[in-house]
């Protein structure tokens, strides 16, 4: 899975979510829904898209992850953790990773593409956190270990109605973990996410 991720955002941003959630304005999620779709067709139909930031808040560095779904059902997830390009790229980027290179779906199809719907999540940077600060729906993981690294989106963990616990142990599963690894000197990592999609 590919990885980026976002700056100015400290410890206590963790804390307030709104803040993250209400960073782009509804023009803005617009031009990152419209980009998104628009990657994934041009890729079927073998044309480039200019990619240069149209904004100096979209040349930001940024992690972040495209969802794909089709009739309800996921359809290919892929995303960026560290930031290592600029928001508007890193979004062009994951949907199309996720559409042609999440080997969990076969690639997506032209006819596919009416009925795809988007969600993008926008991450904060990941930074250190005890275990006892992680709070359900706030905060994405992201646990490291003698070279093995796992992550879960904020959502995860509320979709499958997890408490505490259970995230960071299926947090470890992810990393290729035990499931206490994080009670045994894993590195432990939150990170908020600015979630939007074509539903909202």
């Amino acid at each position: 899975m590919p990885m980026s991720h976002p700056p100015h955002n400290s410890i206590a941003s963790l804390a307030s979510p709104e803040a993250a959630r209400q960073e782009f304005s509804p023009d803005e999620r617009a031009v990152l829904l419209r980009l998104a779709h628009e990657s994934i067709a041009a890729t079927l139909e073998h044309r480039e898209l200019c990619l240069d930031p149209p904004s100096a808040h979209f040349a930001e560095l940024r992690g972040a992850f495209t969802s794909l779904h089709k009739g309800g059902e996921l359809r290919g997830c892929v995303g960026y953790v560290m930031p290592a390009c600029p928001v508007y790229r890193a979004v062009a980027e994951t949907a199309c990773a996720a559409a042609f290179n999440d080997n969990r779906f076969a690639p997506v199809t032209t006819d596919e593409l009416p009925d795809l719907q988007v969600e993008l999540s926008i991450l904060s940077p990941p930074q250190p956190i005890r275990a006892e600060g992680v709070e359900i729906g706030r905060h994405g993981l992201l646990i490291s270990h003698h070279g093995h690294r796992g992550l879960l989106l904020p959502q995860v963990a509320v979709e499958h109605n997890w408490d505490r616990n259970t995230f960071l142990e299926q947090s470890c599963r992810k990393a290729g973990l035990p499931l206490d690894a994080w009670k045994k000197g894993a590195t432990l990592k939150a990170f908020t996410a600015e979630i939007f999609g074509d539903k909202s």
